[in-house]
């Protein structure tokens, strides 16, 4: 259970993130959206210890993020798919990973497969696509064999096939009992294979509940019609 508790971040006299409570259980995919702006980047990086809260904490099973004794194999992140040295190959960078994280190397080849990476292994990064930059980052959180995946907008620059690809390996990651928490601009889309949705708008929670209580709530509208009312929620929160 990750439990996320009165989050609030501001930069000067802007408040970031506004005092946002949530939690994610394990064996569920739970999508985060939001526009831009909405703190979603900032909420998650203060997840992992990149961003100090002003008030508010995250725990996991009852512990903070940097009391946890093997924070890779706890947690797998991916906030930024550029954050990698473009003179290294991608073996060679996943290898560096596991290095500072005390992890096997024999895991390496094992997520380059994984994520279909194994003909580019011995590539540079530098030469890689955004797609291939984002299924490289993945292979690095799950390097750990974490119990929860972490990922800000891993379908950035993901073509179908890939786009296919992500959504059966997060949907069998947590089908396996991991934790899956996904942000995206593309609510329709997470809809397709989230189990529950938060949804926030100018660092505040709109909504967080089961994809499934939402349709129930009003059955005379379609899936569509719902995610493009909360997606105007969120775009008018932001604007507020």
């Amino acid at each position: 259970m990750i439990t996320v508790s009165h989050l609030t971040k501001s930069y000067g006299r802007h408040t970031v993130v506004d005092d946002l409570s949530f939690e994610l259980t394990a064996g569920r995919i739970t999508g985060f959206v939001g526009p831009n702006g909405a703190g979603k980047s900032t909420t998650m990086r203060m997840m992992v210890g990149l961003a100090r809260p002003d008030a508010g904490e995250v725990t996991y099973s009852g512990s903070n993020y940097a009391d946890l004794r093997d924070p890779a194999r706890t947690v797998g992140v991916v906030l930024d798919a550029r954050a990698m040295h473009p003179g290294r190959s991608a073996r060679n960078h996943l290898r560096g990973m596991a290095a500072l994280s005390l992890l096997s190397e024999a895991r390496v080849d094992e997520v380059l497969h994984v994520v279909g990476l194994d003909a580019a292994a011995g590539q540079r990064v530098g030469g890689f696509s955004l797609g291939m930059r984002q299924r490289l980052a993945i292979a690095g959180a799950l390097l750990g064999e974490p119990e929860v995946l972490m990922l800000d907008e891993p379908a950035n620059g993901l073509d179908p096939d890939g786009i296919r690809w992500l959504r059966t390996m997060l949907t069998d990651f947590a089908n396996d009992g991991g934790t899956v928490f996904v942000s995206s601009h593309f609510i329709a889309e997470l809809a397709t294979f989230a189990h529950d949705l938060v949804v926030v708008g100018n660092g505040r929670l709109i909504t967080a509940e089961p994809l499934a209580t939402t349709l129930e709530r009003d059955r005379s509208l379609s899936l569509e019609d719902i995610l493009l009312d909360l997606t105007r929620a969120a775009a008018l929160y932001a604007a507020a």
